[in-house]
């Protein structure tokens, strides 16, 4: 009995003897946030070890945005202890009363730690409340309409709140097939006193393009930064952290905004027009050059188009070039349109500028139809017309001064008539021939002029082409670079690798930019895509090449028929 006594002695002894290599410690922080506030959780484990702790048990209530880890080692009196520290940055997935669950490493649990979260939006308790707490950095988002037509433009107003510098900030609105989304002019700043504290105030504007009818809803936008930390997040009841001033004292905050929800109205069926523009405001300007009524044959009058349209942009505008109709006998040769946008409040004013020399080939009195626009005016709820009157003008002989007439030459004469002899000067033979001979030079006189205009349109275009030993061997690979530009976020390489693409598919008549490669696939989905695309390569506009990966797949291996139509129409329900 007493050897068992003394043994179990021992044992108890010996167990206190050994190091705590098991043992898990695990803090916060903060054990109170607000809404959108980060909170750092410290995992340390005394002992060595090679495993890593299980983290699933947080994916429940937090999101990891961060993490970062690293080991210490001391020798005290011969004896040598090791530590391993884990640093989290959790992210609140909702607010209330949550807690961070035991975590198991190397068979141990850590402790059980509580956290509160706000209980509400920042928003709410500002606008609701005058002793309502403010938080110190919050956000709102407005919308100028919550019921817009299909493919109308949409303003949503993002507005930031801060007491507090931030660095490191981005703003973003998830992607989403239903909704095209671009920003909207530049950030503004102001300051606002609200409940007794000075608030810098950033604002962003968006412009939202619902792309179907229905019940849409969208994720908020997002607010990501980094704050001002003053407090020693590796403090404990353990002592100080010996990696606390290695630490940056900054922390990380992740705001999300509300959901966007729009219910959005089918194209009417009043809207009868070929278009479908919807707008709150449209107007229509004409100028011609020269102004004179009458032209000689063979020399250009230009008309100058001139479209604003408030509520779309430039690229949704209809090309007013396909809407002239023009009598036999003379021939239109369009400029390249020349797009802009401006912003104007929380609307967008899309501009379309656009040149159209038209040429007559012989002489005669000639009339342009006046020209019909139609567009729906989303603020009256009605169908509008905007039009252009009608056009006369003569043309007279080219300056070589031949007349030319419409009766035909040498007409046979009438039954039971005697043919009388040629005339010895036989003009009427010459004068036949003077006809054709002018006509095939005025022929090749329009066809250098055309060739002339053509390359003038190519030239005044950056050149995007690449070498054809640099063109992939195939579809696929030319797919796959197109993807990997996409997910680089890269419009200039994607741009090259989309035409790369429709060098292969169609090798003998490659269309010349992405507009042309819009026509040529028939789809409308690819005209505000490529425009998008076009944008972003020339005037730096934003991009997301989420639209287009999307198409990938969906471009044909093979020459696809050709569109039944030369031009589709911009816009579609």
């Amino acid at each position: 009995m007493k050897y068992i006594y003394s043994l179990f002695i021992s044992l108890t002894l010996f167990g206190l003897s050994l190091p705590a290599s098991a043992a898990i410690d695990a803090w916060l922080d903060h054990d109170h946030i607000a809404p959108g506030e980060t909170v750092q959780l410290m995992l340390q484990h005394n002992g060595n070890t090679d495993t890593q702790p299980d983290l699933s048990p947080l994916q429940k209530d937090f999101e990891i945005v961060a993490r970062s880890s690293g080991s210490h080692t001391q020798i005290v009196n011969g004896s040598m202890s090791s530590q391993l520290q884990i640093s989290l940055t959790l992210v609140p997935k909702h607010s209330g009363k949550l807690h961070i669950p035991a975590l198991q490493w190397d068979g141990q649990s850590s402790l059980f730690l509580p956290l509160t979260v706000g209980s509400s939006s920042a928003a709410t308790q500002q606008g609701n409340s005058s002793t309502a707490t403010p938080s110190p950095i919050y956000l709102t988002s407005t919308l100028d309409e919550s019921q817009p037509y299909v493919q109308a433009a949409v303003a949503l107003t993002v507005r930031i709140f801060a007491d507090q510098k931030l660095s490191q900030a981005s703003l973003d609105i998830p992607s989403s097939k239903d909704v095209l989304i671009q920003q909207l002019g530049k950030d503004s700043q102001r300051n606002e006193t609200l409940h007794g504290k000075d608030y810098l105030v950033i604002e962003r504007k968006y412009l939202l393009f619902p792309q179907h009818s229905g019940h849409i809803q969208l994720d908020g936008p997002v607010l990501n930064a980094q704050v001002q930390d003053g407090n020693d997040p590796f403090s404990s009841a353990f002592g100080r952290s010996p990696f606390a001033g290695m630490m940056n004292a900054t922390r990380t905050i992740r705001l999300h905004g509300d959901p966007i929800e729009l219910n959005v109205r089918p194209r009417p069926a009043a809207a009868a027009a070929h278009d479908w523009l919807p707008a709150r405001k449209v107007t229509l300007e004409e100028k011609w050059q020269p102004d004179s009524a009458s032209i000689r044959a063979g020399d250009p009058i230009t008309r100058q188009l001139l479209l604003r349209v408030e509520g779309q942009t430039a690229a949704q505008l209809p090309d007013l070039s396909k809407l002239i109709k023009l009598p036999d006998g003379l021939r239109a040769y369009p400029d390249q349109a020349q797009l802009s946008n401006s912003a104007q409040g929380n609307a967008v004013i899309g501009t379309r500028d656009q040149s159209i020399a038209i040429i007559a080939s012989v002489a005669g009195h000639y009339e342009i139809p006046a020209l019909h626009l139609f567009w729906w005016d989303s603020a009256n709820n009605t169908q509008q017309e905007i039009s252009l009157p009608a056009r006369t003008f003569d043309v007279l002989p080219s300056a070589a001064g031949i007349a030319v007439t419409t009766t035909p030459i040498n007409p046979a004469p009438p039954s039971g008539t005697a043919l009388l002899p040629p005339s010895s000067d036989n003009s009427n033979s010459q004068h036949f021939w003077k006809v054709i001979s002018l006509s095939l030079a005025l022929l090749w006189l329009l066809t250098i002029l055309a060739w002339w205009m053509s390359y003038r349109r190519k030239s005044v275009q950056p050149s995007q082409t690449t070498p054809q030993a640099d063109i992939p061997a195939n579809v696929g690979n030319t797919r796959k670079a197109l993807r990997q530009a996409c997910k680089e976020n890269d419009p200039q390489l994607a741009r090259r690798h989309l035409l790369d693409w429709a060098r292969i598919v169609w090798p003998q008549d490659p269309p010349t930019g992405l507009n042309a490669l819009a026509i040529r696939l028939g789809n409308p989905e690819y005209k505000q895509i490529f425009s998008q695309l076009d944008r972003a390569c020339y005037a730096k506009g934003e991009w997301q090449s989420e639209a287009l990966m999307q198409s990938i797949e969906i471009l044909p291996v093979k020459t696809p028929k050709s569109p039944t139509t030369m031009q589709l129409a911009p816009l579609y329900p």
